[in-house]
């Protein structure tokens, strides 16, 4: 390898973006991975048995296809082989005692649901999404926007400030818990229930405050891109964007980790990987890590360019809950006590808005939860190359669970050496007792089973710190303009030529191509800028 423009630090799929960006625009682009192929997160593997793809990490990218990012390389992305599929219905929510509600992709038909489950529920939905919606524009343009520059910030003042200068609706509901909302709009406990989780794919519990926002966005959102999930396996759009960049001449090497970021003359010029290669950049690194890697880490030999105060504070960088996933080879597909369930992209298996705000307590605390929440999916439903014929791939993935384990909310499994392979089996065991209570041919339809906890995915990618699927912890105190760090918002660094993308910056959690976007539009905007002088 020689100089680049660009060298790009790492290959989750925001590094990819960016990377296919500069290099559509003319940059040289070179993107460094550590591990074995690209995508980071965004992978497929045959997990349990031969011909069974499982998605390893992240599944459906509703996120990415709503997003900034593939409304402009969508169609370069379709013509390089990447394919979607939606389900039915693009969630739902199964209790044990039989009461079913699904979420589709049409307002009307969430009317209607809601209206099934509790008389007055449905107009109370559609009066929720008339008050929201003319914030929802907004909203979803911060989303691909740096919250740190002098537009983010005056369109931050429109939202939360009414014509006569005092704080608007908006404002308010920005402060306000998942439960609260619910409990105000709904009377069905089976809505609330079918509403509430979804926080905590974003990294939220239903308690916490600004939880309802997300409640909101991701109704919203997801209402409209429903929950596509690409043929083949996730790690396809991985695929499509490696293709992408290589198209246009960029090169993405793996086995290349890099260990420091070099400065010269203040400015970040190169990095070095951990075989001693030096790799020139003669306009940008760009750090697909997070914030504690970056300051403490990649730029230890360069003390002078990390003011203490930001030091101290990527010290302090904080990681949230973790994740627990079952992966199941079944010799057939999922049968539930309500079909339609069988159609939905991501349904929960749950008891409801306090079984969950229970199990996220327990897992904050330590806990490996009693009856924890459980997202299920089956993309074999949608994507029948997933698996042999008549067969089924499915996922038991559950985001209230800790990180580090202090104990057992039922006092039955010993969890003194953390995450050990008795404790995973013995947890997994409990999961699937639980899912069998909605799903009928559960165990039995089991053929393999292959189980992820926060202690793989520490090990599978930095980025998870101890086990966390969102860089990082998404409470308030570490979101928004406090995030990557409270001294140093945005995607630029404190070093010049040096940026940050990922779930450790805004916007965070999931699958969205977000941050990538919004460095690749800094980068050639300045090029555009400097061209005009």
């Amino acid at each position: 390898m020689s100089g680049y423009d660009a060298v790009v630090i790492g290959s989750g799929h925001n590094a990819l973006v960016t990377a296919a960006y500069l290099a559509r625009a003319g940059w040289s682009v070179a993107v460094l991975e550590a591990g074995d192929r690209p995508g980071g997160l965004v992978r497929t593997d045959e997990l349990t048995l031969p011909g069974f793809r499982h998605d390893t990490y992240s599944s459906a990218h509703p996120l990415f296809t709503g997003g900034p990012a593939f409304a402009e390389l969508g169609p370069e992305l379709l013509a390089l082989g990447l394919d979607y599929r939606r389900p039915r219905y693009w969630s739902g929510v199964s209790t044990a005692q039989g009461a079913v509600g699904v979420v589709a992709g049409s307002v009307e038909e969430n009317v209607a649901e809601a209206e099934r489950l509790a008389p007055g529920d449905g107009e109370a939905l559609a009066r929720l999404l008339k008050e929201v919606e003319p914030s929802i524009g907004p909203i979803f343009g911060l989303m691909g926007t740096d919250l740190a520059t002098p537009a983010a910030r005056k369109a931050i003042h429109r939202l939360t400030h009414d014509a006569h200068g005092g704080l608007s609706d908006f404002a308010h509901l920005f402060t306000l818990t998942g439960r609260v909302l619910l409990e105000e709009t709904f009377a069905s406990p089976v809505t609330r229930g079918m509403l509430a989780p979804w926080a905590l794919h974003l990294g939220r519990g239903p308690d916490e405050v600004n939880s309802a926002l997300w409640v909101i966005l991701v109704l919203v959102a997801l209402t409209s891109a429903g929950m596509p999930t690409p043929v083949g396996g996730s790690e396809q759009l991985a695929k499509a964007l490696t293709a992408l960049i290589e198209r246009h001449g960029g090169t993405v090497e793996c086995h290349q980790r890099v260990d420091r970021v070099l400065l010269r003359d203040g400015k970040a010029r190169a990095v070095r990987t951990g075989s001693g290669q030096v790799v020139t950049a003669r306009r940008a690194v760009v750090a697909s890590v997070n914030p504690d890697q970056l300051y403490l880490r990649l730029l230890a030999d360069e003390p002078g360019s990390v003011p203490p105060r930001i030091r101290a504070q990527a010290g302090r960088f904080r990681y949230g809950r973790g994740c627990f996933q079952v992966h199941l080879a079944l010799s057939e597909p999922p049968r539930f006590h309500d079909p339609r369930l069988a159609e939905a992209g991501e349904p929960h298996l749950t008891e409801g808005l306090d079984a969950l705000s229970r199990s996220v307590n327990e897992a904050t605390r330590g806990l490996l939860p009693a009856e924890p929440t459980i997202a299920f999916d089956c993309p074999s439903a949608v994507d029948s190359s997933r698996c042999p014929p008549g067969q089924a791939v499915a996922r038991l993935q559950l985001l209230d669970v800790p990180c580090r384990p202090r104990g057992d909310a039922a006092g039955r499994i010993d969890v003194r050496d953390g995450w050990t392979e008795d404790v995973k089996r013995a947890f997994a065991d409990r999961v699937l007792d639980l899912a069998s209570r909605h799903i009928t041919n559960l165990p039995g339809a089991v053929l393999d089973r292959h189980i992820i906890s926060p202690a793989e995915l520490a090990a599978a990618n930095p980025n998870c710190g101890p086990g966390d699927p969102f860089g990082g912890s998404h409470d308030l105190a570490q979101s928004y303009l406090f995030r990557p760090l409270p001294g140093r918002p945005g995607h630029r660094t404190t070093v010049p030529n040096l940026y940050l993308v990922g779930a450790g910056t805004w916007p965070g959690h999931g699958v969205n191509g977000a941050s990538g976007y919004i460095v690749a539009k800094q980068l050639l905007s300045q090029t555009h800028a400097n061209r005009q002088k």
